[in-house]
């Protein structure tokens, strides 16, 4: 199967003069903007190359489909994203434990925000349930680093059943980013450092860290 980095190789790359880069990058942004507050199935080209307010000879220079600027829509988004997990994680370098909270804490924060509509991959993956679609391509692909990169956090902080508890945290995030888009602020994503300290106290046998977790 190919994976994220296979798609974005196939993007087309962004023409050399000025005025071609700065139609395609009102068309992403545009682009974007729409696919994530409107859902990408129902924005046309149409709409995007107007409000974008570029010719549409424009798009198909970047863009040879709509597909290719999902794609490049959604790659944008995962360089976006792994730059904000390093970050927050980077605040509490050899701390796996710190780091996790501080991952949830920033998430329930964005996830309160009133233009919050979830995770932009876990949307086009349900838009897009083809797993050779651009789009779920993409997708899948940031789900299964954000898998990753939990399992490791808990194997670094010698969880009993790293891949267990990683799972479990993946479960947190997925559903951090469902809920939020029904319930009002601050909804059960408020809770979020709460189970995490719960999974990470059974996971590790704190007795002390479970009798907290518990009031």
């Amino acid at each position: 199967m190919r994976n994220a980095k296979a798609v974005a190789a196939k993007l087309p790359k962004r023409v050399a003069h000025d005025e071609g880069r700065s139609a395609r990058d009102r068309l992403l942004a545009t682009a974007g903007e729409l696919f994530y507050r409107q859902g990408i199935r129902s924005v046309g080209i149409d709409e995007i190359i107007a409000k974008a307010d570029v010719a549409k000879m424009s798009l198909y220079r970047s863009f040879q489909s709509k597909d290719e600027l999902i794609a490049a829509y959604l790659t944008e988004h995962d360089r976006n994203y792994w730059q904000w997990w390093d970050g927050v994680v980077a605040l509490h370098p050899e701390a796996p434990r710190k780091q996790i909270r501080a991952l949830f804490a920033s998430l329930a924060k964005r996830a309160a925000r009133a233009s919050w509509r979830g995770c932009p991959f876990t949307n086009a993956a349900t838009e897009f349930p083809e797993p050779d679609h651009p789009a779920h391509i993409v997708a899948e692909a940031n789900k299964r680093e954000l898998r990753r990169r939990l399992r490791d956090l808990a194997r670094a902080a010698a969880a009993r059943d790293p891949e267990s508890l990683g799972d479990q945290l993946v479960l947190l995030f997925e559903g951090a980013y469902s809920s939020a888009k029904i319930f009002n602020a601050p909804g059960p994503a408020h809770h979020l450092i709460g189970a995490a300290d719960a999974l990470f106290a059974a996971a590790l046998g704190d007795k002390r860290a479970r009798v907290a977790a518990k009031r």
